[in-house]
């Protein structure tokens, strides 16, 4: 197995419907929530950028579930960088209750940069490639950094 960044969660009443299992939306708040506290941690330089004139753009989410999660439930998300091109990256989720799979998901960034009005591709930058280096996949193709 790979390395990961992990975000633990415990599930709240109000990430969950009547019947009490959660609501699909709150997996993809995961994700979000866990690639933020990713770049607070390894990458805060990242989000002085974001402050300034970068943007990311999030192209594509998915997630697949395999089983259902109830309030209280111990969670933990395990984040992987899937791919790293110039402009480009992909992040794997991995969604465990104990050492049980419950859903697995990636999301697609773009980085963009404000420039003269207009928003335009741009690398990933530096920072972000650096702290990302770590939590590469096991399958994925060197040298697209």
């Amino acid at each position: 197995m790979h390395r990961a960044y992990i975000y633990e969660h415990v599930v709240g009443f109000e990430e969950t419907n009547l019947v009490g299992n959660v609501y699909f939306v709150n997996y993809l708040r995961w994700q979000g929530r866990c690639r933020e506290l990713f770049l607070r941690e390894h990458a805060p330089e990242v989000l002085t950028e974001l402050k300034d004139d970068l943007r990311m753009f999030t192209l594509r989410v998915e997630c697949d579930f395999f089983a259902e999660l109830d309030a209280f439930d111990e969670l933990i998300v395990r984040m992987s960088l899937a791919e790293l091109t110039q402009t480009q990256l992909e992040l794997g989720f991995e969604y465990l209750r104990g050492s049980t799979p419950v859903a697995r998901g990636r999301q697609r960034i773009a980085c963009m940069r404000a420039v003269d009005g207009q928003i335009a591709p741009t690398h990933v930058p530096a920072a972000l490639v650096r702290a990302l280096a770590p939590y590469r996949a096991a399958d994925q193709v060197a040298g697209h950094a």
